[in-house]
């Protein structure tokens, strides 16, 4: 019999996560069922999304997010012991999953780690991942830039971010992102962005303007808020603009409040889409394949911050929301 651990959510959030928000449950496994293989979890993501999407389950629920394991025990022979499976299989150190289990969206099916060709197990998490394909097509299939172009990247140090502006610039395009510190800034122009931006501390509008005196024709938008407002009334003829997520407004709902100016939307025929990575989520071999070739070629440098602990999640969590993390958060039980 196996004792597993995991953690539970049993209060809504107010305001950022709270320690006693969570649970951690201690309890047996059962025996395996055809068809299930028992996985030990070595790499845990934390994403800004299991914050926005906390109100949309039922309390108590154990927390989701993505993860990869080695499976130990199996009843399955697409995946014998030994192998290792991405799932969303949430915050846990030991888990039984139903490999044939296909009752959720694409981006939730258990899946075989790819061949990872010598990079760490994490990327199937980060950049080879559910991050990974949020950027790639999300910048790719939605702002479509041309090269010669200029994009705009908010939350430019973040998973997504980071990879979005790097992937940019490997298309040809001109790159400005917005992060949240000097540090922050100093490691996105490392990394080749033309110029980064401290939001918190500069005119953003002028900023911007400065960076781009011809306008901005693409936008990635990882944050909401007045931030985007100002870049939306600085776009081109045509533009285009990926939603991904609102950050600044997950824990803080006041910070959403702005004039988001449609009038230059209508006049600018500005094409404007969410985007979520399960939409895609079945081509991320495409991904997988182009990403890879840039990684082991130094044209794409994804950066891991990497915390350590079954014990320290949620830790690495509230870290990430409140902007600790350069590029992809992830725990390393």
């Amino acid at each position: 019999m196996v004792k597993a651990r995991k953690y539970v959510v049993k209060n809504y959030f107010e305001g950022y996560p709270k320690r006693e928000d969570y649970e951690v449950v201690e309890y047996d496994l059962p025996p395996l069922k055809n068809g299930e293989v028992l996985v030990k979890v070595e790499w845990v993501s934390v994403d800004p999304y299991m914050r926005a999407y906390n109100r949309r389950n039922t309390i108590p629920y154990d927390q989701f997010g993505f993860q990869v394991g080695l499976v130990e025990e199996s009843k399955d022979p697409r995946y014998p012991v030994g192998s290792r499976i991405v799932s969303h299989s949430g915050w846990c150190d030991y888990c039984i999953i139903n490999t044939s289990d296909n009752s959720k969206v694409e981006a939730w099916h258990p899946y075989k780690l790819p061949n990872m060709k010598g990079l760490s197990n994490s990327l199937a998490i980060g950049a080879l991942g559910m991050p990974g394909v949020t950027a790639y097509f999300g910048l790719l299939e939605v702002s479509k830039p041309k090269a010669g172009e200029t994009v705009v990247v908010s939350g430019a140090a973040g998973a997504v971010g980071s990879l979005v502006g790097q992937i940019a610039k490997i298309k040809g395009c001109k790159v400005i992102g917005f992060a949240g510190s000097d540090d922050k800034v100093k490691w996105l122009e490392e990394i080749g962005f033309d110029k980064a931006i401290n939001y918190k501390t500069a005119d953003i509008a002028a900023a911007l303007k400065e960076a781009a005196p011809n306008g901005v024709d693409c936008y990635f938008d990882n944050v909401g808020g007045e931030l985007s407002n100002s870049v939306i009334s600085q776009i081109n003829y045509g533009g285009r603009i990926s939603v991904c997520g609102s950050i600044s407004a997950y824990n803080d709902p006041s910070a959403a409040v702005g004039n988001i100016p449609l009038f230059a939307v209508l006049v600018k025929q500005l094409n404007i889409q969410g985007i979520h990575a399960d939409r895609w989520f079945d081509r991320r071999d495409e991904l997988i394949a182009d990403c890879t070739e840039w990684i082991l070629s130094g044209k794409l440098k994804p950066r891991e911050h990497i915390t350590e602990g079954f014990e320290n999640i949620f830790d690495a969590f509230v870290g990430m929301l409140k902007g600790e993390n350069y590029g992809k958060a992830v725990v390393k039980l």
